[in-house]
């Protein structure tokens, strides 16, 4: 155990925890909806510290990430524990576990972490990824300082959930972020997420000010957050307030946990990466074997930059560095 940051002390042992929108106020022996902060007599506590649930190399692109040093592969781990309840979850088995009752924790420290990732081939650095990496708050923030020492990468791929405070505490550590917009809906995420979408969209806009790299992903439910009118809406939104520079990630579902309808069709897809293209520089569609929509080209001159099949990728420009060698654009890809 570790003693959680950002939280408040009451009356009665009580403990009002200031990590996200949730603002769990928690009596002791309670846990909070992220499953992994506990009030131990009037002190909040994470479950969730020098030990790991998942730890393994992926490809960058898996994250996904497509314009963060393409090519290279990074040391990524997980815990238990996640502030919404999504019905579609594709990791439910760890995000939807409370820490207590899980009995696979891999124990490890911060410096181990930073040596397995300084020792891993083609490796940049460490992914807090597989559940929501903020509700590990603690030990990502002491791992990515040590990360961030060694001159190597921290990448977040979150559910965005989280209070501005803590958010902007951790920007200086994290080089890159994939923030996964669920709808452009209130009414979908309080059904399927339990959550709202407000918070999400201010850490949007707090991370794209702040200047970290930032890709979105959109995973697409057909029947349920698909309606062309909200979805341009969303899109417009990216470009307006984010930039049409950003990356987005169109991910086929596939039924999942409690969530049991027929996957998204791949026509669907296709639609909506129309529509997006008609806004943004950089769309791309996942969960489906389509190279050319996995394809990276210049946005002003549209000559192609990097080819990728499933996680295998190409950069096809001849020392392309971020910028197009045939017309000069900035293709806002980082690759040094």
């Amino acid at each position: 155990m570790q003693e959680a940051r950002f939280y408040q002390k009451a009356e009665d042992h009580v403990t009002k925890c200031l990590l996200c929108p949730w603002y769990c106020e928690l009596k002791p022996g309670q846990t909070g909806i992220c499953k992994v902060r506990e009030n131990i007599d009037g002190l909040l506590v994470t479950h969730v510290y020098n030990q790991v649930a998942a730890l393994g190399t992926d490809p960058i692109e898996k994250k996904p990430l497509y314009h963060f040093f393409p090519g290279k592969n990074i040391l990524s781990i997980g815990e238990v524990g996640c502030n919404l309840y999504c019905s579609f979850c594709q990791n439910h088995k760890i995000s939807q576990c409370f820490a207590k009752e899980f009995n696979d924790f891999h124990a490890v420290t911060s410096e181990q972490i930073l040596k397995t990732a300084m020792k891993t081939k083609n490796n940049i650095g460490v992914a807090y990824t597989y559940n929501e990496p903020f509700t590990f708050y603690e030990f990502m923030v002491d791992t990515a300082k040590l990360v961030k020492e060694k001159n190597m990468k921290n990448v977040v791929v979150s559910n965005g959930y989280i209070n501005p405070q803590p958010l902007k505490q951790i920007l200086p550590l994290i080089d890159a972020f994939n923030i996964d917009l669920k709808a452009f809906d209130n009414d979908f995420y309080k059904t399927f997420t339990r959550g709202k979408l407000e918070p999400v969209l201010e850490t949007l806009k707090i991370i794209a000010a702040h200047g970290n790299h930032l890709e979105i992903t959109n995973l697409v439910i057909p029947g349920l957050n698909d309606n062309d009118k909200k979805f341009e809406e969303m899109i417009k939104w990216i470009a307006g307030e984010l930039g049409p520079h950003i990356p987005l990630h169109l991910s086929r579902y596939f039924p999942q946990y409690k969530l049991v309808l027929p996957p998204t069709p791949v026509e669907t897809l296709n639609h909506l990466f129309s529509v997006a293209k008609q806004y943004l520089y950089h769309v791309y569609l996942g969960n489906v074997n389509d190279e050319e929509h996995a394809t990276t080209r210049c946005p002003n001159c549209h000559a192609l930059l990097i080819e990728r099949n499933h996680y295998q990728t190409k950069i096809v420009q001849n020392g392309f560095k971020g910028t197009c060698k045939t017309c000069g654009a900035q293709a806002h890809v980082i690759t040094e």
